[in-house]
């Protein structure tokens, strides 16, 4: 039996207009694809869209240090000159460049996951969606893998002033290592990676063996997968440890980082799964009926990314969706076959045996075994909420189509952020494989 879910989803017209630069594989106008998809589609019937609340340094400091906040609200491309040593000290030029409004970009992603973290605070919703946030690699004082403020980590803050035991799950295909390394030493939280391993792949972690310390032990499980898994071997490890995460853990939230770069033909990615088979893992966790915070993550090519995240956007709506892609301000990008769900061009073959997976599993469950029980906390009284002020009711309007207002629309991209093939002006510049975000 289907439970109607109540449904958030955040949108800034704003958070797509950035660039990381020429050559840069993160393509922040994904989003604008992504929404102008949903849109189209008329999903926005179908659930409340929010303008997010904006992030502020004292929300960020939750998690990161006060000097490399400081930092990124004042280094710009026209004073970088000035910041030579904090750039390496705070790790920035290179995989995460200083470009203009970065700290503007930050505070929307960020807010955007820290505001659905709120609403599900306050059960004003069942399933709040962040397409623009999942950014998992940034650390307490650095920037890493394209990623500058860990929007999950400081969500996952909020979420546990309600919840007693926040679950995060990531499938993109690089290791979730910020948000490991944040709770690591924990029981509330239990984070679940599932990543390529091996081979020199970014970030370098995610070993099996990476199970957490202290209070924390048994709490951090990694899934450590080889190139050219596809759909029904992922599915089947997927679902094999997370049936086994509920089963021990007893989560009452749950955080799905919902990174594309998993999808086969991603520019940095070699996996070979398909939109249905990366969107089934969505339906499974949106199916355990736990209240859930929905984030995207890396993927880079843009177009296979925002047909698998409007497409999951369908799965969270229970609203089926046609395979054919509807007209809209940026059609040509879908040619030539223009579908939702494009046939998979197989680059890479599974090296992913049925044994090894087992073996995985097996070792992950094993290690769940070791937990006593379910870990609780004393009753106290809650701390405010940072956005206690927030009105839930007055912000939508009873027509849902009287909420997208012209202006929050997304705008023509420019053509090097557009296309993702030949037309593509960073087409020609060589990336690296060990980066991400």
């Amino acid at each position: 039996m289907t439970i109607n879910k109540n449904v958030v989803y955040f949108w800034d017209p704003d958070v797509g207009n950035f660039h990381y630069g020429a050559g840069h594989p993160m393509k922040p106008h994904r989003l604008t694809l992504c929404h102008s998809l949903v849109l189209h589609y008329g999903l926005h019937k179908k659930m409340q869209i929010y303008r997010p609340y904006r992030a502020c340094p004292q929300d960020m400091i939750r998690f990161h240090s006060d000097e490399y906040i400081e930092f990124l609200q004042r280094v710009a491309p026209h004073n970088i000159q000035s910041f030579n040593k904090d750039l390496v000290r705070f790790n920035l030029g290179g995989d995460c460049p200083v470009f203009e409004g970065l700290f503007d970009f930050c505070s929307m992603y960020t807010g955007a996951s820290l505001d659905g973290a709120v609403r599900l605070n306050n059960q004003s919703c069942d399933i709040a969606i962040n397409w623009s946030g999942g950014l998992h690699h940034a650390k307490k004082f650095s920037a890493s893998g394209f990623c500058y403020v860990n929007d999950i980590v400081i969500a996952i803050l909020e979420l546990l002033k309600c919840y007693a035991r926040v679950l995060y799950i990531d499938i993109d295909i690089h290791h979730g290592d910020g948000v490991q390394e944040a709770f690591y030493l924990t029981d509330r939280v239990m984070t679940v990676s599932f990543h390529k391993y091996g081979q020199y792949f970014y970030p370098g972690t995610g070993d099996m063996y990476e199970i957490g310390a202290e209070n924390g032990r048994y709490y951090t499980v990694n899934v450590p997968l080889k190139e050219g898994i596809d759909d029904n071997s992922y599915f089947h490890t997927f679902k094999g440890v997370i049936e086994n995460v509920m089963e021990f853990y007893q989560p009452t939230c749950i955080v799905l980082q919902c990174g594309a770069d998993s999808l086969a033909g991603d520019r940095l990615g070699c996996f070979n799964l398909s939109n249905k088979g990366h969107g089934e893992c969505v339906k499974y966790v949106k199916e355990l009926n736990v209240p859930l915070l929905v984030l995207g993550g890396g993927g880079y090519t843009v177009r296979n990314v925002s047909r698998c995240w409007t497409y999951e956007t369908s799965l969270l709506l229970d609203e089926p969706i046609s395979d054919e892609i509807p007209y809209n301000e940026y059609f040509e990008y879908f040619a030539r076959d223009f579908s939702l769900h494009p046939k998979i061009n197989t680059k890479q073959n599974n090296a992913n045996s049925k044994q090894y997976l087992e073996a995985v599993v097996q070792a992950a469950v094993e290690n769940l075994r070791c937990l006593a029980h379910a870990p609780s906390v004393q009753m106290q009284e809650v701390p405010g909420s940072f956005l206690e002020d927030l009105s839930l009711e007055d912000e939508m309007e009873a027509d849902p189509d009287s909420r997208i207002l012209k202006k929050d629309c997304p705008e023509k991209a420019k053509p090097n952020e557009f296309y993702d093939d030949d037309k593509d002006q960073d087409r020609g510049v060589e990336n690296k494989e060990n980066s991400k975000s």
